[in-house]
């Protein structure tokens, strides 16, 4: 290409993206800081449509690429903000140091209360690792920030292949561990001893009618965003009936925590 066409050929390859979208993958979106718009409708009823109904929003260009059609910008343009919401700030009351080693019971429930996700293991029921063991994770919480209950509560979807392996066998193991917060990060290496982690074992069920409105305060005053997921993949909820609290805090073995002990502490 001759030198005196190649500023016209960059401007017009600037243009062309400046007036579409391209979809790369099923999965990728073009999200601009500068397009959040905080009054758009990401209601119930408008999300699950926007995930679904993508038949009529592309249209392929000559290079095979598919772009928007003009028709449907602003469809597009919210549909590409879909999963990139604006986060609402958790207002994150100071879990300060976490307690002596020797206060296992406490502990515990500090670590289960200050940790906002964890892992949970299944047996899964998966074709190709069917009867073994599955991990995924989970977003949790056992109770608004200044309430802690000890009891771990999930916001779930029947997509998750994790609730699948449960309605297969609902017996789980939900484990958390203090790097999530700073205290290892200054200090220790995740798998020290002394980097306190905590595996809560139990049967995971479907939270009661009377209790729904507890577990979605538990939920969603610490994942905000949780309440603007689609109601298409049917979200519900779910805790962990206890059985099991183990718990390895410090150099010299662990600590197997009577389920008395570990609901009469508290992380405060």
């Amino acid at each position: 290409m001759r030198a005196r066409y190649f500023p016209l050929a960059v401007f017009a390859n600037v243009l062309c993206l400046c007036q579409s979208y391209t979809l790369r993958s099923s999965v990728s979106w073009v999200v601009s800081s500068n397009d959040a718009v905080e009054d758009a409708d990401l209601s119930e009823e408008v999300a699950p449509a926007l995930l679904v109904d993508g038949a009529g929003l592309w249209k392929q260009d000559s290079s095979g690429e598919l772009r928007v059609k003009p028709e449907n910008e602003n469809v597009a343009q919210l549909s590409s903000r879909l999963f990139s919401y604006r986060l609402e700030k958790v207002k994150k009351s100071g879990s300060g140091s976490p307690p002596p080693h020797q206060e296992t019971a406490r502990t515990a429930r500090y670590i289960a209360h200050y940790s906002d996700w964890g892992h949970l293991a299944t047996i899964s029921t998966q074709d190709q690792i069917k009867g073994l063991p599955f991990g995924n994770i989970f977003s949790v919480s056992d109770g608004a920030l200044d309430n802690s209950t000890g009891v771990i509560y999930f916001y779930v979807t029947p997509m998750d292949n994790t609730v699948s392996d449960l309605k297969s066998n609902p017996y789980a193991s939900l484990t958390f561990s203090e790097a999530e917060g700073e205290f290892c990060k200054m200090v220790y290496d995740p798998e020290d001893p002394r980097c306190a982690r905590l595996s809560l074992t139990g049967k995971m069920v479907e939270v009661a009618p009377e209790e729904l409105g507890f577990a979605k305060e538990a939920m969603f005053s610490r994942h905000p965003v949780m309440a603007k997921w689609p109601v298409g993949h049917k979200w519900f909820f779910m805790k962990l009936e206890l059985i099991q609290v183990w718990l390895q805090d410090w150099i010299g073995g662990v600590s197997l925590i009577p389920l008395e002990d570990y609901f009469k502490a508290t992380p405060f």
